[in-house]
């Protein structure tokens, strides 16, 4: 209500200022019209009075002028001389025009009457003086003493002095009155000009009050804003942290659930189970996709969402991300296939794991709403200079395809292409929008086309720097060395306080040549480390009595160990990566953690190969020449059941992988022949195979029509398989005894 009432006040006041100035600029306005009107009539008043001054001052000359008129015909007479009366028509025309200039002017009737009166008494000089000279001419003397000693001619000159100074003192008067006139108008002008500056000096104060009340508002705003955005900090703060630690809360009871999960469906269960455990494994990933988009939705709401560039293959990241979906793919009847522009560096600098999001993103939806056909990713080269190319992605399918008028809004936030969507496929309709983010964070672009029942296209770029240094080949770590037990096992130390994630850590951990111990809390972890040593530690962050950074620090500076610490944290927020690493760890994976991208890491990060010339301990499969048993058996635990199941699959499923793959060869089907080695690959680790077969089988996945040894590779596989799988009937018949 406050803040209302101050919104009120500040309304009413800005009325008031505007009003307050409408109402002096009108009065401002209506005082200077009237100044100037004052003004002008003044200038007009002092004109009239200049011109009665003028007027007093021939009234004078034109009395002086008449009595030298008489003056000059007594002078004539007196000398008998005509040159005296010379220039007495001029100066009597000179009074008739005075005389008549001051007649047009005059509204003085009894004035009038004496301004006409002076003229026939002048005109009476002039005919005197045409008489005289007349005489002159006539007699030949102008001795007429009667004009002299006339007392008529006396009486004319005292009644021109007379008139003369009646008509000054009646212009006296006027002038007096004008100037009367002008002193109160000039009273006025003073007025008017005092009123202005008064006017300005008000309107000047109430503009400087409203400046000054603006400064002082603005410093109040500022402050509040600036406690507003410190209130904004923390409580950004505050959802960051409570992010992180729901983050952990949720991920670390599903990274149980997973992983065990995980584990269950590598025993053996009747149908029923299986399906079950297939559905649980389904919903926490689910679960786990959902938390993921949130957690990167609110990174990027935050401006916390961080883009890491570094060096990758472009054509390896693809062919992963195409691996990962061919089984989902194959499993809906749908083909996927890839084509990368040959003039494209393999080579680039980039976010490599962001590229994986946003096509991960896009390839899953055509995948989910796509019942037949196929689904194609093109990338190809928009523009390239010599340390930069800006590659094209296009994404295309043959699905359900978008309504036109909502593709303006798919790449909003809980947004989907019908409203049936979320209930007929899933989702929370974040993806799209977290793809876009993330392309534009990059200074990349995305647009799409769509024709319902017809299919969708995803058109987007990104920038990515070119590497110095081409990599012909790319480096490969084999995590199934860690599977073979007649190499030295690895020691690593696990870090977790969570009971659930130390079982599932050593049940994932128990499938290798690995020997670890378990630690409850990083206090633990460091005092084991002062009398044991180890080839990694996996470290947990969030711990009682001494979290992970704590402890990394304590290895790191007291301990002066430089073991490879890999965090292992439910926290998923903007730079933990870069928090861990800068604490002194060497890697992150997140929780769940995925099996695959963990032993990746391990063997990474822990691969100690024995001299090639060690003495392998004895293996008690080593009766056969082909097949491994060592990695089965240790799997099942003793259990034979198991082994008799895992191998009896193996002798019935390889004889038909093999030919698949030998048709899909002779049909020239690369992306076939890509698919059944990949699934050789799994297939032959159970039996110890893969040591002899890897090279041959990522020949054939990558297999292409410029490879011409390609049926000599696929009959030397053959040959192995069949050999092995002699093996696997023999061994199998051991089982049952």
């Amino acid at each position: 209500m406050k803040n209302i009432s101050s919104v009120m006040d500040n309304k009413r006041f800005s009325y008031f200022i505007i009003l307050t100035f409408i109402a002096g600029s009108l009065l401002l306005i209506a005082v200077q019209l009237n100044s100037a009107g004052n003004t002008k009539a003044l200038i007009q008043n002092n004109n009239t009075l200049l011109s009665e001054l003028r007027s007093s001052n021939h009234l004078r000359e034109i009395d002086r002028d008449i009595l030298g008129v008489e003056s000059r015909i007594r002078a004539s007479i007196a000398t008998n001389d005509t040159t005296h009366l010379e220039g007495i028509d001029q100066k009597i025309s000179q009074i008739e025009n005075f005389l008549d200039s001051l007649s047009k002017d005059n509204v003085n009737a009894e004035e009038e009457k004496l301004i006409h009166r002076l003229s026939v008494l002048a005109m009476e000089k002039k005919t005197t003086k045409d008489k005289l000279l007349h005489r002159y001419l006539s007699v030949g003397n102008m001795d007429d003493n009667t004009s002299i000693a006339n007392p008529r001619a006396r009486k004319i000159s005292n009644e021109i002095t007379s008139i003369t100074a009646k008509i000054y003192e009646s212009r006296k008067l006027n002038m007096v009155e004008l100037s009367q006139k002008s002193e109160e108008m000039g009273q006025k002008a003073r007025f008017y000009d005092i009123s202005i500056l008064v006017l300005l000096i008000l309107g000047g104060s109430v503009v400087g009050y409203h400046i000054l009340r603006q400064f002082k508002r603005q410093r109040l705003l500022i402050s509040e804003l600036d406690i507003a955005e410190k209130k904004a900090l923390v409580a950004a703060q505050t959802k960051e942290n409570f992010l992180a630690n729901m983050s952990h809360e949720i991920r670390t009871p599903l990274s149980g659930i997973l992983g065990f999960t995980n584990l269950l469906q590598k025993r053996p269960l009747d149908e029923t189970s299986a399906e079950f455990v297939s559905s649980i494994q389904r919903s926490g990933e689910n679960l786990m996709a959902i938390i993921n988009d949130i957690l990167d939705l609110s990174k990027i709401e935050a401006g916390m969402m961080r883009i890491t560039p570094g060096i990758f293959s472009i054509n390896g990241l693809v062919n992963s991300v195409e691996t990962f979906f061919t089984e989902r793919a194959r499993e809906k009847g749908l083909t996927i296939s890839s084509t990368i522009d040959p003039s494209i560096p393999d080579t680039l600098v980039g976010d490599a794991t962001r590229l994986t999001q946003i096509l991960v993103n896009l390839i899953g939806n055509a995948i989910k709403f796509t019942h037949q056909g196929n689904i194609s990713v093109e990338i190809y080269s928009k523009q390239k200079t010599e340390k930069e190319a800006v590659l094209g992605f296009k994404i295309s399918d043959t699905g359900i395809g978008i309504d036109k008028e909502k593709l303006t809004e798919i790449f909003e936030r809980f947004n989907q292409g019908e409203d049936s969507t979320t209930r007929n496929y899933g989702g929370t309709g974040l993806g799209l929008s977290i793809v876009k983010s993330l392309i534009v964070l990059q200074n990349g672009n995305i647009e799409v086309s769509s024709e319902q029942g017809k299919g969708t296209t995803f058109h987007f770029y990104i920038p990515y720097g070119i590497a110095e240094e081409q990599l012909t080949v790319i480096p490969a770590v084999d995590p199934h060395y860690f599977k073979d037990k007649s190499n030295t096992p690895l020691k690593v130390l696990v870090v977790d306080d969570n009971v659930i994630n130390q079982s599932l850590m050593k049940h994932l951990l128990s499938q290798w040549n690995i020997d670890f111990h378990i630690a409850s809390n990083g206090l633990e972890g460091v005092s084991y480390l002062k009398s044991n040593a180890c080839d990694l530690v996996l470290m947990d962050i969030q711990m009682p009595q001494m979290d992970g950074y704590a402890a990394t620090q304590k290895i790191r500076e007291e301990l002066k160990l430089d073991i490879p610490i890999i965090a292992m944290t439910a926290h998923a927020l903007a730079g933990e990566r870069e928090r861990c690493l800068s604490r002194g760890m060497n890697e992150y994976i997140p929780k769940p953690v995925n099996e695959e991208e963990l032993f990746m890491l391990i063997s990474k990060l822990g691969f100690k190969e024995n001299n090639k010339n060690e003495k392998k301990t004895e293996n008690p499969s080593s009766d056969y020449q082909y097949i491994d048993l060592t990695y089965m058996q240790t799997v099942s635990g003793g259990d034979k059941s198991f082994e008799q199941m895992v191998t009896q699959q193996f002798i019935e499923n390889i004889p038909n992988h093999l030919q698949k793959l030998t048709t899909a060869y002779e049909n020239r089907d690369f992306s076939g022949m890509k698919l059944w080695a990949h699934d050789l690959k799994s297939s032959i680790a159970i039996m110890g195979l893969h040591p002899l077969l890897k090279e041959r089988l990522d020949i054939l996945e990558t297999a292409s029509a410029e490879n011409t040894d390609l049926q000599k590779i696929l009959a030397e596989v053959q040959n192995v398989l069949l050999k092995a799988v002699s093996e696997a009937e023999a061994f199998s018949k051991t089982i049952l005894k």
